[in-house]
């Protein structure tokens, strides 16, 4: 039996214990119910994905420059008006104005073993036209800038050359296939021109062997002559390579009317929820409002500007008050030229503007996977910190890896650290760059999913930064 001494002597040790524990398990259970409401809020609300419907089926594909991506601009600057945020405003930007002009045309002709056979080409976002009558030339396949420079001008002049290099599916992550097979798309038309190629055919990015051919931006050199280039679906690229082998003097006929008219202005949209405490330190979440001009630009990347928004919504509705700045940026032209992206950087560090953290989404809609951080060795500690609050939604690929595109001019102006959103990678590529990236290819619940771990992701750092203090998360 206690005695009063002793039971004294428990209370004082109790209490003292109690004002000793760490502040983290506190912390772990607030923080974690404040997770537990994004999330339910999030996964309830229809918001985010009838803006992504009105977005892809009333606007439309939003190329740079073009009226839909106009459209775009003014929607989704009163979309986020409404939201009561306390700023939304435009960042104008010049943006380059590329057409596709007509449906273009692909075929094989005189062909030893077939004849004549339709395939399916998609111009490349800035490829020069081939003229009104179209051109016709023998083709030489090659996988590599080496394979080509091999041949010389002597077996490359007045062809056509086509780069097939494949996606190697070896890859678990689909986007580092991507980076291995894209420098064909981009440098192909230089390095073909400069042996006289008359143009190029570049098997499209995709892991899958399908019908649809997949656009997406290219190059050209100054002092170099400007050819024509498409992609080509990777089913007819293996069927080109099949006929190829057999008959190395087949032709190839193309009719592209793409030009470059001059460049339109546009807007980077903007709106922000200021801080409570530290509101000149920003963290960014953001997309990029353009697609290209075929299919709804779903994935990519409307899925990524409406979960941006819907961190905003889903704050204000929570009464979620952020100690850092939230600011939302849907970036006009990452498809073909990182203006917005270049823009906004260049803005933000004429006004002396802080960066704490910036989150972007372009890996399409999926199931979220995790994050993907280029910053210091302590800021990724820091986010590692808060993974046994993440991992239960899902989030356990947190680790260094690519930001984005829209953000990377961030990189260098203070201590900014630049996030992507890691989404599961696997069907991304079927959808990317297509006709068939529409608003139907796109799951409700994994895009809110998405927008959920986003939100969860700026609560944290705007809660404790990314440098010095950081959530604790000791259960």
């Amino acid at each position: 039996m206690l005695n009063r001494n002793n039971l004294r002597c428990l209370l004082a040790a109790a209490a003292t214990t109690v004002l000793t524990l760490p502040a983290m398990a506190q912390n772990y259970a607030q923080d974690s119910a404040t997770i537990k409401k994004i999330y339910d809020n999030a996964l309830t609300s229809y918001e985010s994905y009838e803006n992504l419907r009105y977005l892809t089926k009333n606007i439309g594909a939003r190329l740079s420059g073009s009226p839909q991506a106009a459209a775009a601009v003014e929607w989704s600057r009163q979309l986020m008006e409404k939201m009561d945020l306390d700023t939304v405003y435009l960042q104008e930007v010049m943006v380059p104005h590329w057409v596709r002009g007509d449906k273009e045309i692909g075929r094989v002709i005189n062909s030893k073993l077939v004849g004549s056979a339709d395939m399916n080409i998609l111009a490349l976002g800035g490829s020069v036209g081939t003229g009104g009558q179209g051109l016709s030339a023998e083709v030489v396949e090659v996988k590599s800038f080496e394979e080509l420079e091999k041949l010389g001008k002597k077996k490359v002049k007045g062809k056509i050359v086509f780069f097939n290099r494949p996606f190697d599916n070896r890859h678990l992550h689909t986007g580092s296939a991507y980076g291995e097979a894209v420098d064909q798309r981009g440098g192909g038309p230089i390095a073909a021109a400069k042996l006289g190629a008359v143009a190029v055919l570049v098997r499209s990015m995709t892991n899958d062997i399908q019908d649809v051919p997949h656009t997406g931006s290219t190059r050209y050199e100054d002092g170099v002559e400007k050819i024509p280039a498409a992609a080509i679906s990777t089913k007819h690229a293996e069927q080109l390579s099949r006929l190829l082998k057999d008959d190395p003097s087949l032709k190839f006929y193309m009719r592209m009317t793409s030009q470059t008219l001059p460049d339109v202005l546009s807007y980077n949209v903007i709106g922000e929820i200021r801080g409570s405490e530290k509101l000149d330190e920003i963290i960014l979440v953001g997309g990029h409002l353009d697609s290209w001009d075929v299919g709804e630009g779903a994935h990519d990347d409307g899925t990524g500007c409406m979960q941006s928004i819907e961190v905003l919504r889903v704050f204000n509705e929570l009464g979620i008050k952020p100690k850092r700045t939230i600011r939302a940026v849907l970036f006009m032209n990452e498809e073909n030229g990182l203006r917005g992206g270049r823009k906004y950087a260049e803005v933000a560090k004429a006004k002396g503007e802080k960066h704490v953290a910036a989150i972007e989404s372009d890996a399409g809609g999926f199931t979220p996977r995790g994050f993907g951080l280029d910053g210091s060795k302590e800021q990724l500690q820091a986010v590692l910190a808060w993974k046994p609050l993440l991992e239960p939604y899902g989030l356990h690929d947190i680790a260094p890896g690519y930001g984005g595109a829209d953000i990377g001019p961030l990189k260098g102006q203070g201590s900014v650290a630049l996030i992507g959103f890691k989404p599961d990678s696997q069907r991304y590529f079927d959808y990317h760059h297509t006709e068939i990236d529409t608003f139907e290819q796109v799951n409700r619940r994994e895009m809110q999913l998405g927008a959920a771990s986003m939100a969860s992701l700026a609560y944290l750092i705007s809660e404790y930064g990314l440098s010095g203090g950081t959530a604790k998360v000791q259960k």
